[in-house]
């Protein structure tokens, strides 16, 4: 399932979403690939997505959940990646 949380983090003068499945990395790269979202996006285990897009994510099939209910679906799932050097 492709999960969105709500856009609350900020960079860049902007507010950010984070895009991920809770089934695949293929199921999120073709949803992403889909709905035009760059590769450059893709950080080790989700995309960033600014908030103005946040609507056609959940438009297109996005579930939005809370953050940590998407941090942990992505354990469950065993497809979190931390940033080396984070335990």
């Amino acid at each position: 399932m492709i999960l969105i949380d709500p856009p609350q983090v900020p960079s860049r003068g902007r507010l950010w979403s984070h895009l991920a499945s809770d089934t695949s990395y293929d199921e999120l790269h073709a949803f992403a690939a889909r709905l035009g979202i760059p590769e450059r996006g893709f950080d080790r285990d989700h995309y960033d997505v600014p908030a103005e897009y946040y609507d056609d994510m959940v438009a297109a099939g996005a579930v939005p959940v809370r953050s940590r209910e998407l941090v942990s679906r992505l354990v469950a799932a065993g497809l979190r990646r931390r940033k080396s050097g984070t335990p």
